[in-house]
């Protein structure tokens, strides 16, 4: 991948809002509630206290936002003349100007619940508790909070984001369905931060197995190596050393078998057997299943 230049560091510059030029195109957008709040908020402090980014076009001579669209929008409703923004005077490609433009959206951090219904307890007028801009949802979340529970101070934890291309994450899909069919929901799926890094090993083993650069790709040869020893996830229901079952409720029908498909002839001969025993009453229609009870019967 080739190395990106480093930009000279904008420069502050002051003006009227209605000489620059609103991206054609922005990915953002702010719900109508919100964007009368935001013009509320400049209103009241008669300024924006945070910061566009503009690039100076010098071949055509705009000046385009590729940061802060809304602020200037609301800017310009809530009546101010004059504002400050970063200015980039150098040339930018076009691709260079869609970076920025999606890295200023999605770079953003996320709020703590615990710290942020701290803070929002602090504040005693309704007026200010409106600044915030927090909605219903939001609030309805911070009532339910812990405090003690939660922070960052008290969690060790990690994150793992994979992507997948739509046939690998339809095969993924599929894995981990059969994964988490195999046990009921207990403490087992919080996943300890000691798991992380078995996880990172497993993934380097297969990039380095198949010589395989992306992440996503390894984690498709690890799905496959579990497709094929399915037959082990019966140990989350049945006990070998007894024969009996390990724990109640269902279990997937590819633990059993070890596949998740069988030939069509196979099928075929199953299902004709099946609606056999439904038609003699040997099994419930709704049931059908259970005629794999009568086949085990059968063999014993």
């Amino acid at each position: 991948m080739k190395k990106t230049t480093q930009l000279a560091p904008p420069q502050m510059v002051q003006g009227d809002p209605r000489t620059l030029t609103l991206l054609d195109l922005n990915a953002r957008f702010l719900p109508h509630e919100q964007f009368r709040q935001l013009v509320a908020n400049i209103q009241r402090d008669g300024c924006l206290t945070s910061t566009p980014l503009v690039w100076n076009d010098a071949d055509s001579g705009r000046l385009i936002v590729l940061s802060g669209n809304h602020r200037m929008l609301a800017a310009i409703e809530a009546g101010l003349t004059s504002i400050w923004w970063m200015q980039i005077d150098e040339p930018l490609p076009r691709q260079r100007q869609i970076a920025l433009q999606l890295s200023h959206n999605a770079i953003a951090g996320q709020d703590d619940p615990a710290i942020l219904k701290e803070l929002y307890d602090e504040l005693e007028n309704v007026e200010w508790r409106q600044y915030t801009g927090l909605d219903d949802k939001t609030l309805d979340l911070l009532e339910k909070v812990d405090v003690s529970s939660l922070g960052e101070a008290n969690l060790d934890f990690a994150s793992v984001q994979l992507m997948f291309l739509p046939d690998e994450l339809e095969r993924a899909e599929v894995a981990f369905d059969a994964a988490r069919s195999t046990a009921t929901a207990d403490q087992r799926w919080a996943a300890g931060l000691e798991q992380y890094e078995p996880v990172l090993d497993a993934l380097e083993t297969s990039r380095a197995a198949y010589k395989i650069g992306n992440s996503a790709t390894a984690l498709g040869v690890i799905l496959a190596v579990f497709e094929r020893h399915l037959g082990e996830l019966a140990d989350g229901w049945y006990d070998p050393a007894n024969g009996k079952p390990a724990r109640g409720g269902m279990a997937p029908l590819e633990t059993i078998f070890g596949v998740r498909e069988v030939p069509v002839e196979a099928a075929v001969a199953v299902r004709a057997a099946v609606d056999r025993l439904v038609q003699d009453g040997s099994v419930p229609e709704n049931e059908p299943w259970r005629a794999l009870e009568v086949f085990a019967a059968h063999e014993q």
